[in-house]
């Protein structure tokens, strides 16, 4: 598995396991299996409701906890006041006694204290490395403005029908590492059935889902494709018996569209009321 330094000198795994909308009746088994079948980093979120199944699957699979990145997230209803506990209540919910990434989910809210209660969390060894998800450059901005530690990662919606080519720079120019969610563009039919891909997937006996997969890595991304399925899951990290060109990423490059599969202040608006309710302890 290739490997990324992150800008506090830490590694993290080029390919994890996304647990987005996997219910926790599947996420024990799913992440047992992927870390037997050598995955070693682990993604989720206080939303996913699935903490607990997450942190059993850790516990069933007999991996040493110190060679998993187990990475979690907390939400804008826990920003204000809530940050400290929060993490306290993730730790506890995994059964951890460190996570090895904690990223602020959103960039709603008192962001600013959030940040604060992650950079303690860093002192006090609860948290190893932390970083954010959804950031743009104007929030990066304000974060960068007045945070102590500087984010080691940003978790965003990135494929190749929206490369993120702005962010990327802005991104590099600070060292932080971009993480895509939706690498597959939620496995769109359309991207996966694009010429340039499918013909690649054909000359090198791969599917056009590690292709795009690839994309990914040999960009420079950190990428958690999801899925319950153990042989799925295996595919998605089989990608390293082969290299893409140089024409042949540009290629792929050449379909960047600018166009999302979610936009997240309509999905945020959509379901404030039910986020704001929210009881992450009651999760199975």
């Amino acid at each position: 598995m290739k490997e990324y330094c992150m800008n506090d000198g830490r590694k993290i795994p080029a390919v994890g396991l996304g647990t987005f909308r996997v219910q926790p009746s599947d996420c024990e088994r799913t992440v047992a299996s992927a870390l037997r079948d050598g995955y070693r980093l682990v993604d989720t979120a206080n939303v996913y409701l699935n903490e607990r199944a997450v942190g059993r699957g850790i516990a069933a699979s007999g991996i040493a906890r110190e060679e998993i990145v187990v990475t979690s997230k907390i939400w804008p209803t826990e920003y204000h006041k809530k940050a400290r506990a929060a993490i306290d209540a993730t730790l506890s919910r995994l059964g951890l006694d460190y996570l090895d990434v904690l990223l602020l989910h959103q960039p709603f809210g008192d962001v600013e204290s959030a940040w604060a209660a992650l950079e303690e969390a860093v002192e006090a060894g609860k948290v190893k490395t932390i970083g954010v998800s959804n950031f743009n450059e104007a929030d990066l901005k304000r974060l960068l403005s007045h945070c102590k530690v500087k984010p080691a990662l940003d978790q965003v919606e990135c494929h190749p029908y929206f490369q993120q080519r702005e962010l990327r720079a802005f991104l590099k120019q600070h060292g932080i590492l971009l993480e895509s969610w939706y690498p597959l563009g939620s496995g769109d039919s359309g991207l996966l059935g694009e010429p340039s891909v499918v013909r690649l997937a054909e000359k090198y006996a791969k599917t056009p889902v590690q292709i795009v997969l690839k994309w990914h890595v040999e960009e420079g991304f950190v990428v958690i494709p999801g899925t319950k399925d153990p042989a799925h899951a295996h595919e998605n990290r089989d990608l390293f018996d082969f290299t893409l060109s140089e024409e042949e990423m540009d290629s792929l490059r050449a379909l960047d569209r600018g166009t999302r599969f979610f936009t997240m202040k309509r999905g945020i608006q959509r379901y404030a009321v039910f986020f704001q309710r929210m009881n992450y302890d009651r999760q199975p």
